[in-house]
């Protein structure tokens, strides 16, 4: 995370110095995209998501709603090409929902999260672009509560009875861009075992959708 925040810093930098006249050379092709054109964001949105597992006391197939919210920042990759890296930090909430020995349980995790993502900008008009993405994500947890109806309990989703920290996985999705205003829908595919437990594995997935404006 602290890699990806000094990368935030540094890329509007490099992006100076490629707009720089007095840097871009006598031999410098015109372009519809400037060098190292980039953008910074706000976003925020909800989610729906479920975690599959094997042990049937989390196995929470019923989705729960959550929120995000977040910055992003993107920078073009290849010069006079619409491809872009975009990352940020977001807060993300996830869980899943279910039924064991006919009580219900529910989890939330919570989560600071990574995007790592490629993403085309395909030019429509002067004001519109569609934007479709794939990559990844890494998350840590940072807060949860698994609740026991049957039994009345609740204690943390990351404890030793719970989950691990560590999520991470493949994102898929397709913005649209207006002006400056910015709507997407995606899904997340967790890769990593969650589960503490080493005979048992869990997965999360999360189908999301935010708004937020481009600078």
């Amino acid at each position: 995370m602290i890699a990806m925040l000094s990368l935030m810093l540094t890329v509007p930098m490099m992006a100076q110095y490629g707009h720089s006249p007095r840097y871009r050379g006598h031999y410098a092709r015109p372009s519809s995209y400037s060098p190292l054109d980039m953008y910074f964001g706000l976003r925020g949105g909800g989610s729906f998501s479920t975690v599959s597992s094997d042990d049937p006391l989390l196995d929470g197939g019923s989705m729960r709603a959550g929120v995000n919210v977040g910055v992003v920042a993107g920078f073009q990759m290849v010069p006079s090409t619409p491809l872009y890296f975009e990352t940020g930090l977001m807060y993300v909430e996830k869980g899943g929902e279910g039924k064991y020995q006919g009580s219900k349980f529910t989890y939330s995790l919570n989560y600071l999260e990574v995007p790592l993502l490629l993403k085309y900008k395909g030019v429509v008009d002067r004001d519109l672009s569609v934007q479709p993405f794939i990559g990844g994500f890494l998350s840590a947890g940072v807060g949860g509560k698994i609740r026991d109806f049957g039994h009345r309990q609740a204690f943390s989703s990351f404890s030793s009875d719970g989950f691990k920290r560590f999520d991470g996985g493949i994102r898929l999705g397709c913005g649209l861009q207006y002006a400056h205003l910015y709507a997407e829908v995606g899904y997340d595919i967790g890769l990593a075992n969650i589960s503490r437990d080493s005979f048992d594995t869990s997965r999360t997935g999360s189908l999301f959708a935010t708004l937020g404006v481009n600078f």
